[in-house]
């Protein structure tokens, strides 16, 4: 059994020190074989908050996955968005913007979705496309096989549609053609679990909200996720955690099972 503990939208800038605590004792307590940071991991993208963030995620004893945000690119600065966008993330997590992550049971696989020119949406290109393809046919039929995005590859309602990444529909079929499980996002600060249809093969969207940042929608407490995987049975049980204010703790919301088996 393989747990990833998704960690969505934090904000770091924006973030409530009662939550943050919280999120480091869930933490403890889950001992995850995986952090993943699904970008926005700043507010404003400032060296402060990228060492803010990463000194929290050095608090949680795991491999960590980082990919970067829209906020994750400096905003005002217009010189430093279009000269090194990057610079403050790569400090903090590294010079590899889409990481990857495998172990006996899992395969996980970033995607940066951000694009210097655009202040919101995401974009992911015919290449960025195919290498995940080829890098998918790749894994083995036990591994868990995840890929990490910013931005939704599909929303549930009509609103969030503009948010919805661009180049979404080439990249469902061919991440699920080539046997993907997951797409992990975040970016609206809305979770869901959502079967993708009309695929070659089961795949699912699992979106996070924002983890423990101020910025949350109205009625959607800060939140994370946590994915079971057992490949014994083929099954990923996706739990939602969110943060109950009376007790300053997450709690269990919602677990949602997800039959992930194949024959190959």
């Amino acid at each position: 059994m393989s747990a990833i503990l998704q960690i969505s939208d934090p904000h770091f800038g924006t973030e409530v020190p009662e939550v943050v605590e919280a999120l480091a004792r869930l933490a403890s307590q889950l001992k995850p074989d995986l952090v993943v940071l699904s970008g926005d991991i700043t507010q404003r993208a400032r060296g402060r908050q990228f060492k803010a963030a990463k000194a929290f995620v050095s608090r949680i004893d795991a491999p960590l996955l980082a990919v970067p945000g829209n906020h994750d690119i400096p905003l005002m600065n217009l010189w430093a968005r279009l000269a090194h966008p990057y610079a403050n993330h790569q400090r903090s997590f590294g010079r590899e913007l889409e990481p990857a992550f495998e172990s006996r049971d899992l395969m996980v696989l970033a995607v940066n979705t951000t694009r210097a020119l655009r202040h919101k949406n995401g974009e992911v290109s015919f290449t960025q496309v195919q290498r995940v393809a080829e890098r998918l046919n790749k894994a083995r039929a036990d591994q868990l096989r995840v890929v990490v995005v910013h931005q939704p590859i599909e929303v549930m309602r009509p609103q969030d549609e503009p948010d919805r990444l661009i180049g979404h529909t080439s990249a469902q079929q061919a991440w699920a053609a080539a046997g993907a499980d997951i797409v992990l996002g975040g970016h609206i600060h809305l979770p869901y679990v959502l079967a993708l249809p009309g695929l070659a093969r089961r795949m699912w969207a699992v979106q996070a909200g924002t983890a423990v940042s101020s910025r949350v929608r109205r009625g959607v407490p800060n939140s994370v996720n946590v994915l079971h995987w057992s490949a014994v049975d083929g099954v990923c049980v996706v739990e939602q955690w969110d943060h109950a204010a009376s007790n300053q703790a997450f709690e269990l919301q919602l677990a949602t099972r997800l039959d992930v088996a194949r024959a190959t």
